[in-house]
């Protein structure tokens, strides 16, 4: 269903004559129309304020892998066997 038919549309504006009279409708379409201008002017001012993109670089060869040292690789140490979780502990002497 397309919500803006002529039907609708004119449905809108009757609906807004009656509740803000005769008086009040140039008003607020003024205010309104207004409104859009400045908010077009303020997205055409962010537009101008976004610094332009500096120039990609030239490209370069690639550095080999090899060329970085790596990290000797360390053992971890092996913890203790551990008995099961829900054993009391030991008795003590």
């Amino acid at each position: 269903m397309d919500l803006l038919t002529p039907g609708h549309i004119i449905l809108v504006l009757v609906g807004a004559l009656l509740i803000f009279g005769p008086k009040r409708l140039p008003d607020i379409g003024k205010s309104l129309g207004k409104g859009i201008r400045e908010f077009k002017g303020a997205l055409n001012h962010i537009a101008d304020d976004e610094p332009a993109t500096p120039p990609a670089p030239p490209a370069q060869a690639p550095v080999p892998p090899a060329a970085t040292p790596q990290a000797p690789v360390m053992p971890t140490p092996a913890s203790p066997p551990q008995g099961p979780v829900d054993a009391p502990p030991p008795p003590q002497a």
